[in-house]
């Protein structure tokens, strides 16, 4: 099959793409061992629970880089087997986040464990929401470039990494300024919820070749 050839232009903003991929990954692995470090460390739940997700998000991020490598050949073509086992292996690993974030959570009640200190979740959660915002601007813009929908749907689901971030920084500032007992269990929550949403997408991605459904 003839592979249509693209322009200067368009190879230029396929090569940004492929960055902006590469860049998801690098800073998803860093993040997620700062995260987890701290988060164990400060005995915090939720930073050490949005650290794991980071290390599942750069297994994503492999995905993502295989798309647009994928559709910068093959523009029309559909989601291959490797992303959708890619998919797949997402999927499966939120799920087991949501559940031991649950069952984590329901054990810091019953022995009434706290965390010694939250900042660091402050920090790193409002360093993600920086780098996320920056990463959601170049993504929109390179996909309205290409008029490619999946690149713009890649760009809508990083929503959801900013939601998380948001749900850190909100139980992590109100535990460091209040002291509120429950602050982090709820954080916790908050976070295995969106855990959850990010699983069943990646399933309903994989059965189908939508882009993605975060749309509701």
């Amino acid at each position: 099959m003839a592979v249509a050839a693209i322009s200067a232009g368009e190879k230029r903003l396929f090569d940004w793409a492929l960055g902006l991929g590469i860049f998801t990954i690098v800073y998803n692995l860093a993040e997620g061992i700062v995260a987890t470090w701290f988060g164990f460390e400060d005995e915090t739940l939720a930073l050490f629970g949005f650290g794991v997700d980071s290390f599942i998000e750069m297994i994503s991020g492999f995905g993502i880089v295989y798309m647009v490598l994928r559709i910068r050949k093959h523009p029309e073509s559909h989601r291959s087997d490797f992303e959708k086992t890619a998919l797949r292996i997402t999927g499966w690993s939120f799920y087991i986040l949501v559940a031991g974030l649950i069952i984590s959570a329901i054990i810091n009640l019953v022995v009434g464990r706290v965390p010694v200190t939250t900042f660091w979740g402050v920090v790193i959660s409002g360093v993600s929401i920086v780098v996320m915002l920056v990463l959601i601007y170049g993504k929109i813009k390179t996909g309205k470039a290409l008029r490619s929908d999946a690149i713009l749907a890649d760009a809508n689901c990083t929503k959801v990494c900013i939601y998380m971030s948001c749900i850190l920084l909100a139980s992590s500032a109100v535990y460091e300024f209040t002291h509120f007992a429950y602050a982090d269990t709820i954080g916790t929550l908050g976070l295995a919820w969106f855990s959850y949403q990010e699983g069943k997408e990646c399933f309903e991605k994989a059965r189908n070749n939508s882009h993605c459904g975060c749309d509701h």
